[in-house]
């Protein structure tokens, strides 16, 4: 990956839809070598894939939470992570270091459905305890991380 391909990445990244002769114009290639370019950058695995990001607020999901869960047990991973998999609001699982087991974030409609999301995890055998932050506003917000230019 060169400097080239930084830069197609950061088209992508701000506009997947934008098609090859207008990132060509802002690369100084071809329609082709750019075509070329994000093909391999595809193939090799490092653009994984192509989304919309929807906003959550017209979508009525006006509350978002950063939720900590605390599994008894090593042994419980399994089915707790089948349950965050098939949870529509949640929106993100990570495994962390420190006190806690997992973070979750999610989004939901408001505070009752939070509630209701709490109970769900809550019941998830092997769960021990939750800690719920709630998100007030948020100042920044990326899907992709920026490139090191050093690549």
């Amino acid at each position: 990956m060169d400097a080239v391909d930084i830069r197609i990445i950061e088209c992508l990244k701000a506009n997947s839809r934008e098609n090859a002769s207008v990132i060509g114009n802002k690369v100084n290639m071809s329609v082709s070598a750019v075509i070329e370019r994000i093909k391999k950058l595809e193939s090799s695995g490092i653009i994984k894939q192509y989304t919309a990001v929807l906003n959550k607020e017209m979508l009525g999901m006006d509350l978002t939470a950063f939720v900590f869960v605390n599994l008894e047990h090593p042994k419980f991973c399994g089915t707790f992570s089948e349950f965050v998999c098939k949870h529509p609001q949640i929106v993100e699982c990570h495994s962390i270091t420190g006190e806690h087991t997992y973070i979750l974030k999610a989004c939901v409609e408001n505070a009752k459905g939070l509630e209701k999301l709490l109970t769900e995890v809550s019941s998830v055998s092997g769960v021990v305890s939750t800690e719920t932050q709630i998100v007030l506003s948020t100042e920044k917000e990326v899907y992709s991380p920026e490139i090191n230019d050093e690549i």
